[in-house]
This record gives structure tokens, C-alpha cells and sequence, in this order.
């Protein structure tokens, strides 16, 4: 196990969150050049994804407090228990997705053309924030003597790394989403992450050992809403199938319109 502060006070989650976010807008840049998606519009997704980044840690800040206090409405509502990465998910992709329908008639661009390329940003930026977790101590396993186990300074008994576990899933799951996107220009991605991150997160809870709090049914929070990505990826994948089907729609019809103009009228 490595200590958190490094030197100069500087900590190994602070750096790797920030590298996280870092790759996330290389990814958006790079990958959103190689699908053809104008420059205007990854800049829109930029300064966006920038504020919905600050908006999701609030959430994710606000879910945690209100998990709390479900749990212990003695101890009062405030702000000192953490995060969660889900509750600043849903936090974040509604702040987004607010702005980009109050932006969307002056900006050139539609969301469905990128909406394959975003899970993997926010997958590549979660993966780092996971390691980040493994230097910080939290969110760790339950006790195991298991080959993969180790010792935090702060735990008595050797745990599930459990950080690491989701962060090589994360890794795994970015490679596939990048294949399919940048080698198939495959266009379901996010129904791919909401699935698959899901069913994930679901299992992995099993194995943790931190505190997170209880909702019904005695599943955890996270388990909760692992259950709701499951079910939001299937949705997901019908309405953008047709979607793209109407999409493609217009351009056929589009281009119909455009080959009768070309064509002249017959001299008689």
C-alpha cells in the first residue's frame, strides 16, 4: 500500500481524479475528430462537460448527505460523509443534458451524433478516480486472505481491493467502447456502459466493506441505482435505434430532394 500524501501535501487522489478528468477531454477531442463531429460542437461538450463535472461532485456530495440522513435522521443533514460516484453521475448528465436543451437551437450539432463517444470519456475519467480510491483507502473491500488482499493502514485486517477490481473493469470496458466506436462505428455505447457498469456495480457491492448506507430491500444506494442504469440501457438502446432510424430518414429524403434539383427539365 503507498501513502496517500506524496510530497508537498499533495495526494495521490487529488492527482489521479485530475488525470482522470484530463483524459476524459483528451478522449472527447481525439475520438470526437476521428468520428467526424464538428470542432464547435466539442468545444460546446467541453465547457459543458467542465460544469457539469462541479455540478456532479455537488451531487455526489448531496446524494451521500441525504443517504445519511436517511439512515440516521438523529445525526443531522450535512456534508461531511463522502461521496458517491453515481449520485454525481445522475447529478452531472441532468445539469448536462439541461444545458445542452437550452443550448440546442444555437448550436450546430446533435448530441445523438456524439452520444457513443461520451461513455467513454466518462469511463477513462472513473477508472483514474478508481485508482485514486486505491491511494486514498476508501471505498474498500470486505477482510479476504486472498491473493489479491491488501493491507490499508487504517483497516486492521487485509480487504478486496476493490477499487482496483472496478478500475481494471473500467479499463476493460473503455478498450471495448473505444473498438466498437472508433473500428465498427458502432452507435449503442451508452447502452453498452448503462448495462454493463451496472450489472458491475451491482455485484462488486457484495464485496464492500466501507459504509454506504441502506435502501429498500436492504440493497445498498448504489445497488439501487445500478439496478435503474440496467434497465435505463435497454430503454436507452430503443429510442436511439430509432432515432437513427428517423435520422437516417432525413438524410435519405434529404439527399432525394437534392438529386431532383440537379436534374434539368427535358428540352422539347
Amino acid at each position: 500500500m503507498l501513502p496517500d500524501a506524496l510530497f508537498l501535501n499533495i495526494h495521490m487522489y487529488g492527482i489521479m481524479i485530475s488525470v482522470g478528468i484530463l483524459f476524459c477531454f483528451l478522449v472527447l477531442y481525439g475520438y470526437g475528430k476521428k468520428i467526424k463531429i464538428k470542432m464547435d460542437f466539442l468545444d460546446f461538450m467541453f465547457f459543458n462537460g467542465v460544469m457539469s463535472i462541479m455540478a456532479g461532485f455537488g451531487s455526489a456530495a448531496l446524494f451521500q448527505a441525504v443517504y445519511d440522513y436517511i439512515e440516521d435522521p438523529s445525526a443531522g443533514f450535512n456534508f461531511d460523509g463522502g461521496i458517491t460516484f453515481l449520485g454525481g453521475l445522475i447529478g452531472g448528465a441532468g445539469f448536462f443534458l439541461i444545458i445542452y436543451f437550452i443550448r440546442r437551437r444555437k448550436i450546430e450539432g446533435r448530441l445523438i451524433d456524439a452520444l457513443s463517444m461520451v461513455p467513454c470519456c466518462i469511463t477513462i475519467a472513473h477508472a483514474f478516480g478508481r485508482v485514486g480510491c486505491f491511494f486514498a483507502g476508501c471505498c474498500y473491500g470486505k477482510e479476504s486472505e486472498c491473493i489479491f488482499a491488501v493491507k490499508f493502514p487504517d483497516l486492521p485486517n487485509r480487504v478486496h481491493p476493490t477499487q482496483l477490481y472496478e478500475a481494471l473493469f473500467l479499463f476493460a470496458l473503455f478498450g471495448v467502447m473505444s473498438y466498437l466506436l472508433l473500428k465498427k462505428k458502432f452507435r449503442y455505447n451508452m447502452s453498452i456502459y448503462l448495462v454493463s457498469y451496472g450489472i458491475f456495480r451491482f455485484l462488486i457491492e457484495f464485496l464492500r466493506g466501507d459504509h454506504r448506507g441502506e435502501l429498500v430491500g436492504g440493497i445498498s444506494p448504489s445497488q439501487f441505482w445500478s439496478l435503474g442504469m440496467i434497465v435505463l440501457g435497454v430503454v436507452v438502446y430503443f429510442v436511439m435505434r430509432e432515432m437513427l432510424k428517423a435520422r437516417e430518414g432525413e438524410f435519405i429524403e434529404a439527399a432525394d430532394e437534392s438529386e431532383d434539383e440537379d436534374v434539368e427539365p427535358d428540352e422539347e
